[in-house]
């Protein structure tokens, strides 16, 4: 807010830099009606600032523009359909039998599967991948990188060595989902792995095989979700979270950055694990206790029989 000028919009979204409004040098500032008195510069009064300010910031934020058609060194199977909206960059490949929907954009090094279907106004950036069989629906956005459609970590142990289980499932991604760089999702073992509309995903998540993430859900960066997991619609969970497998996950769920989820959540409300930064030496020692708890909670057991027991000896 501090550094915009005469021609910027600023927004005040946190109470905690209400100081610097009276500095600011924007044309104008988004904000919540509580903080409209400080403002020494024109303000737009919303009770969302921060929304506000991502829909203004949106409207003037220009699309990058392209041309439809497929350039120079696209390589595009005869049996592919690609509406003629659509645009196929360099390098990019759409093999046999894939669907591309219209106004939809195919980024340079991006692989289009064997039988992939994509909606319409879809951008798939650089280097894609998604494989045969997956669906993918409207106004998605796939970031560079992105992988959708391998194989999960399916294995049956055979004694001495691990065999492979083919994952015969697929990825389905609804309408206005986006998925950040370097994010993979797993195809399904034997049902699909399925990707409800509105769900936002960070960069560097994984998804395990036949996970289902609920509508409108958004996940920061470096979660792992194990397969099976089902997780509800309209949670938040935090960055580096990990979910074991086979769990449920109930609606509005709130889960904080570095959670470990190892049991199903089955009611609404907010859910932290993991244990804080400390100084080393009171880690060190904190950490040294924690392995001493089974034994102090044997000896705590044994007190509590003996002061349950009459004394029946005479004093």
């Amino acid at each position: 807010m501090t550094g915009a000028g005469p021609e910027d919009v600023a927004f005040l979204a946190n109470p905690r830099y209400r100081g610097q409004l009276s500095r600011t040098a924007a044309a104008a500032v988004v904000l919540a009606p509580a903080d409209a008195d400080a403002c020494p510069v024109d303000a737009i009064v919303v009770s969302n600032p921060y929304l506000a300010y991502a829909r203004i910031s949106r409207a003037l934020t220009p699309g990058e523009p392209w041309v439809p058609g497929r350039a120079p060194g696209a390589q595009v199977a005869e049996d592919a359909e690609v509406d003629p909206s659509a645009r196929v960059e360099a390098n990019a490949v759409v093999e046999s039998g894939a669907r591309i929907g219209a106004r939809t954009r195919i980024g340079p090094g991006a692989v289009i599967g064997r039988g992939v279907v994509i909606g319409s106004e879809t951008v798939i950036h650089a280097n894609v991948v998604i494989a045969g069989g997956c669906r993918v629906g409207s106004r998605v956005i796939l970031h560079p990188g992105v992988v959708i459609g391998a194989d999960g970590f399916g294995l049956a142990h055979a004694g001495d060595h691990w065999e492979k289980v083919p994952q015969r499932g697929a990825v389905v991604i609804e309408d206005d989902v986006e998925v950040g760089a370097n994010t993979t999702i797993d195809r399904g073992a034997v049902d699909d792995t399925v990707i409800e509309a509105g769900v936002k995903l960070d960069n560097l998540i994984q998804v395990g095989h036949n996970v289902r993430i609920g509508a409108h859900t958004a996940i920061a960066a470096c979660t792992a979700i194990a397969g099976s997991v089902r997780i509800g619609r309209h949670c938040v969970i935090g960055g580096a979270v990990a979910i074991a497998g086979h769990l449920e996950i109930a609606d509005r769920v709130t889960i904080t950055g570095m959670s470990m989820v190892s049991h199903s959540i089955r009611e609404p409300g907010t859910y932290s694990s993991g244990l804080p930064l400390d100084d080393n030496h009171n880690w060190r020692r904190n950490a040294a206790r924690f392995r001493q708890l089974d034994e102090l909670a044997r000896r705590l057991r044994a007190l509590e029989r003996r002061l349950r027991t009459p004394d029946t000896e005479e004093r």
